[in-house]
């Protein structure tokens, strides 16, 4: 008898079944005992009438992987309106030893470090299981919306010999006996496959060596980054993210509805045109110096509620930041050199994105290294490709893990973050 999930059931009312899955609650009543089972795909409910069963029951620990042969039968106030009965209970395994926290409650009451500590049984909880649901879900997203688009997905090295990006802000590597650094993003390489294919995109990890010990920041992330030649400039760019993004949003819902609703949140949608405004504009609009260099968490927050009160939008994105703060590969403004064609998308007052156009011509890049006094050796490599030819260009990186956080409603990414590695975790 082949095995089917628990929302299958509903349509095998009458027949025998055989389901699988781990112990998630015991409820023993004097006449009746209840077991209730959870799967890939949910929770069954078995009814126990038999003594011996039962007994056999009373015996099992929560987690215990078993299987399950029985009748099902209507019950409108069972799990998806049916249950399991007369069920034969054969345990897969030796009885588990509980985790150090209920499972069957609806949310985990034990501490996130406490979560994070037994993170393999705390996935198991529908809500951080669900989380992940709508992290695969964006990312299928994400991947359909840039294909839609004739994108080609690629693969890039995180490990590189050189710590180009950030200076010290990275982790060095013994590579036979030479250093090496464990990649900050693929901007660099990126850059260089649209000379090979276009339009490109790629999802992997990415890792920063700064010490931010904050609910935003992990040390390693997911990124799901995006590059494209022949724009005219950083609009088009934006142009692409917004129908990105919309994607990825159109995918939880569809892939993930479930999930979504265990979480009890809605997926937002994406406005036709997403509301923008100038670097200098949205520093009056939060109520900041007219001299801040770049925008602060609160700054951020309030330019939020600003898009969602006068936009009635969760999504805004703010152009045009300095040049002083943006790296030295940024394309400026033609019209204010000090300001940059580059961009950021912030999702719930929270900066979810950072892309904008960058520099395609090798003699910009030798200009622009000059003028931070940077030398060009390090990034010989990379600015050498300009030589043989570059369109006008400029992508994106969207943080995954923060995009599922602000999406669901999370006080902190570690909370939708399988195995978290930050400042002070490196297991489980």
């Amino acid at each position: 008898m082949q095995r089917i999930l628990s929302h299958q059931l509903s349509a095998h009312v009458g027949a025998t079944v055989r389901i699988a899955g781990w112990v998630h609650r015991r409820r023993l009543l004097k006449s009746v005992a209840f077991l209730i089972v959870r799967d890939a795909a949910g929770l069954a409910q078995v009814v126990v009438a038999d003594p011996a069963v039962r007994s056999d029951l009373e015996k099992l620990t929560e987690e215990t992987v078993v299987e399950v042969t029985g009748t099902v039968v209507a019950n409108p106030t069972a799990p998806a309106g049916v249950e399991v009965a007369e069920p034969t209970v054969r345990p897969l395994g030796p009885p588990a030893v509980p985790p150090p926290f209920d499972l069957y409650r609806p949310a985990l009451t034990a501490s996130l470090p406490t979560q994070l500590d037994h993170a393999p049984v705390a996935l198991r909880h529908p809500t951080r299981s669900a989380a992940l649901r709508v992290s695969a879900a964006a990312v299928a997203g994400f991947r359909a919306a840039l294909d839609a688009r004739d994108f080609v997905e690629i693969h890039t090295p995180k490990v590189v010999g050189s710590s180009t990006e950030s200076g010290a802000n990275v982790f060095a590597l013994d590579w036979f006996g030479r250093p090496a650094y464990l990649a900050q993003s693929p901007q660099f390489y990126k850059q260089l496959m649209v000379g090979v294919f276009e339009r490109v995109y790629e999802v992997g990890p990415v890792f920063r060596a700064e010490p931010h010990d904050t609910v935003r920041h992990l040390a390693q992330y997911t990124s799901l980054d995006a590059e494209l030649g022949f724009v005219t400039d950083h609009r088009d760019v934006m142009a692409v993210l917004r129908h990105t993004v919309a994607g990825m949003l159109d995918a939880v819902r569809g892939r993930a509805g479930a999930a979504l609703a265990t979480l009890g949140v809605e997926a937002p949608e994406v406005p036709a045109e997403i509301p923008a405004v100038h670097f200098t504009e949205a520093l009056e609009i939060a109520g900041a110096p007219a001299d801040e260099p770049d925008l602060a968490p609160a700054h951020e927050r309030a330019l939020g509620e600003w898009a969602r009160r006068e936009h009635g939008s969760e999504f805004l994105f703010v152009t045009g930041y300095p040049m002083a703060k943006r790296p030295f590969y940024t394309h400026p403004d033609p019209a204010r050199p000090a300001y940059s064609n580059g961009f950021d998308l912030l999702f719930r007052g929270l900066e979810l994105v950072t892309g904008g156009q960058r520099l395609h011509r090798h003699a910009d890049y030798l200009a622009a290294l000059a003028a931070r006094r940077e030398p060009v050796e390090p990034y010989a490599g990379y600015v050498d490709a300009f030589r043989h030819g570059m369109p006008p260009h400029g992508g994106f990186a969207i943080g995954l893990e923060r995009f599922v956080a602000r999406l669901t409603g999370a006080a902190n990414v570690r909370e939708v973050t399988a195995f978290p590695r930050d400042l002070h975790r490196l297991t489980p």
